[in-house]
């Protein structure tokens, strides 16, 4: 059985590659972090072209989805150009939406895969915060049996990532849809956004790594660039394998996301703004893998940032080198939507 992506897989990844790499993303992450969000959204729109939000969408609702192996292909392209937004959110919006079905999802199920509508969410268990709630068309909130509109984005919270911004909702708004089914659509809507975070959190270690190999080559020391040096080939080879290392874990849980066998239980959060759900069950199906893929890609992607600003030197600690978005972007990745304390307690209960 071939565990390679094929050749239109591929192609995507690439085409997405070349669209972020015309678009300028630092420019668009530093007028995101101001505020102005209009060439994020317009650049959102582009994305939402090629098919990018569609994927965790189903046909019933003008997706193609759900295809939990693009939307990895995807993630790790928009992770490696630090595209900004509630990327993961928006796409486990799509799952949580098609779980509960009815009204709600017929109203913004179609937006969220023409890219028309930016969605945030918070689901019980991962904290109280939904990122970039103040760009978002919608932010839901889901309590118990309830899913819920929020009336505002809320108090804004401080946040490592200047270009990811922190906001606790709005308490109260009328629920938009209640029963038994909110439960297992919000367990999938958790692993959805942690699967997409660990592809983006492997796509920006990627960046990391190739933004510092292009700079230890240049910089000199002694009379002969520091990538020569033995130490340096080391920790580039470290950050390597651990990135390498993540990669089959993620497509893993993408293949086990596709077969449709969601989680059913989850690990105690652990502290923080944003860690990981509730105990509730015996972890099974594709919680686990998602949590190892969540646990491996979060820690090579941070660790690419150490090996990054501790072999840039000087320059690593400069806002305006373009290398420190990234920088920043990796812990916030690593925490958000399943903390490593929680991801390991998960993959233990399965």
């Amino acid at each position: 059985m071939p565990f390679l992506l094929t050749d239109e897989q591929r192609e995507f990844g690439r085409s997405l590659d070349a669209l972020l790499t015309a678009a300028d993303t630092p420019a668009v992450l530093r007028a995101w972090a101001a505020g102005d969000h209009g060439p994020g959204r317009a650049l959102w729109r582009r994305l939402a072209d090629a098919g990018v939000f569609a994927l965790a969408v189903p046909e019933a609702y003008g997706g193609v989805g759900p295809l939990p192996v693009e939307a990895a292909v995807a993630c790790v392209e928009l992770g490696r150009h630090a595209v900004p937004g509630p990327v993961a959110e928006t796409l486990a919006a799509g799952a949580l939406l098609a779980g509960a079905g009815g009204p709600v999802a017929e109203e913004w199920l179609p937006g969220i895969a023409s890219g028309a509508a930016v969605v945030s969410l918070t689901l019980e268990g991962y904290g109280p915060y939904a990122p970039d709630a103040d760009a978002a068309d919608a932010v839901f909130t889901v309590t118990g049996d309830e899913l819920r509109l929020a009336p505002g984005p809320g108090e804004p919270s401080a946040s490592a990532d200047p270009a990811r911004r922190l906001f606790r909702p709005e308490p109260g708004g009328a629920p938009v849809a209640k029963g038994p089914a909110i439960r297992p659509a919000a367990r999938a809507a958790g692993d959805w956004a942690a699967f997409a975070t660990a592809a983006l959190a492997l796509g920006c270690g990627e960046e990391l790594l190739r933004a510092t190999v292009a700079y230890v080559k240049q910089r000199t020391q002694f009379g002969v660039p520091v990538g020569s040096f033995q130490a340096v080939k080391h920790r580039l080879a470290d950050t390597l394998i651990g990135l390498e290392f993540a990669r089959p874990l993620l497509y893993g849980a993408a293949v086990e996301l596709a077969s449709g066998r969601s989680g059913a239980g989850a690990a105690e959060a652990g502290p923080g703004p944003e860690s990981g759900p509730a105990t509730e069950a015996p972890e099974t199906g594709a919680g686990a893998a998602v949590a190892a893929a969540k646990v491996t890609a979060g820690e090579a992607g941070y660790a690419a940032a150490r090996t990054a600003l501790q072999l840039h030197g000087a320059i690593g600690y400069t806002e305006e080198l373009d290398l420190a978005w990234w920088l920043r972007r990796a812990r916030p990745l690593r925490d958000a939507w399943g903390t490593p304390s929680a991801c390991r307690a998960r993959v233990l209960a399965g």
